[in-house]
């Protein structure tokens, strides 16, 4: 039986990895004027060689994808990594910046739903309802903005793609494991973003990024892309994507904390009135429950909850590592 702790510690890396995702706001507005798909590109091919490094002295070991991996794991690149980018940075220009985040705050109900259906259960309705809490305590910390039609349909575009970033992951965690799902991901998007960038930035690009452009996109590839990936995927494949969905809530938190620690502006009541709701929803939603003694149908329902990701794909030989990569596995112990 798995005990209110054991179940919080599976949490923890998902929490970690959304602080990073969040405060890394402030460092973005680095690159407000740098050019996009070169300095992204930049960003997930040092990430991809983190990750290759870091992996081997973890002992995880990275194998080729093999038949419809190739497919989950492009699309999980297309979407969460080339394809979000371009719908925040083109959505602010018909929206302003708190009518996208306001719609990547829905993105809890989405994986909600999605998530487990993915994993081959029904959603849970504690996370359900919890969802829209989390939801409504993220627009408060956000705020609303203005928008157009186009605004609308790329902020549409930004919730589907944050979403896509998880639940395309969910058929290859078993076999790939969060650092494998993680590394695979950067140098597909990275290739993606590199041919984007010389095609509509020129190849010369690159040379017109400044000293701190450079830190800030070195700052996301260790931080926010190497570590937060290789966090969150480990807390999807530990607890599920519906569940680990509502660990989204915690980025806006961090993002308000972070702009108030950098100066950039002191949260006010209606922050601070949502970092409560989020914080409320957080714990409703992620709460475990007592199990009675001889339990058998709580207990085997929070056993299954624990296990269903390893139950979306059959376990495979570990054959075919890249090149020059070795190591023990990827099992959820080693992974992270």
């Amino acid at each position: 039986m798995n005990t209110p702790s054991a179940s919080f510690a599976q949490l923890v890396p998902g929490m970690v990895g959304m602080t990073l995702v969040g405060s890394s706001v402030t460092v973005s507005h680095a690159l407000v004027d740098a050019p996009l798909f070169t300095t992204q590109a930049v960003r997930y091919a040092a990430a991809t060689a983190l990750l290759v490094v870091i992996a081997r002295f973890a002992g995880a070991r990275l194998v080729w994808p093999r038949g419809r991996e190739w497919l989950w794991l492009a699309g999980l690149a297309v979407t969460g990594l080339v394809l979000f980018n371009v719908a925040v940075v083109r959505g602010v220009a018909h929206a302003e910046p708190a009518v996208i985040a306001v719609a990547v705050a829905c993105v809890p109900l989405l994986l909600g739903v999605m998530g487990p259906l993915l994993e081959g259960r029904s959603p849970s309705r504690q996370v359900l309802l919890a969802a829209p809490v989390v939801m409504a305590g993220a627009v408060l910390v956000q705020g609303t903005g203005r928008t157009d039609a186009v605004g609308v349909a790329w902020a549409a575009l930004a919730l589907g793609c944050e979403a896509g970033f998880t639940l395309l992951a969910v058929p290859v965690l078993r076999r790939h494991g969060p650092w494998g799902v993680s590394a695979h991901a950067a140098w597909l998007g990275g290739i993606m973003l590199a041919v984007l960038g010389v095609t509509l930035e020129g190849p010369s690009a690159a040379l017109e990024l400044t000293g701190g452009q450079w830190a800030a996109a070195g700052y996301l590839a260790l931080m926010v892309t190497a570590v937060a990936f290789v966090l969150w995927y480990s807390t999807v494949r530990s607890v599920g994507a519906g569940r680990a969905g509502l660990l989204t809530g915690i980025a806006p938190l961090a993002a308000a904390v972070a702009g108030a620690v950098s100066g950039t502006g002191v949260p006010g009541p209606s922050v601070w009135l949502g970092i409560a709701v989020v914080i409320v929803g957080l714990v409703a939603g992620l709460r475990t429950r007592a199990v009675p003694a001889g339990g058998g149908s709580a207990k085997e329902h929070e056993e299954h909850v624990e296990h269903t990701a390893a139950a979306v794909a059959p376990p495979a030989p570990a054959e075919h590592p890249l090149p020059g990569k070795s190591g023990v596995g990827s099992s959820p112990s080693g992974s992270a």
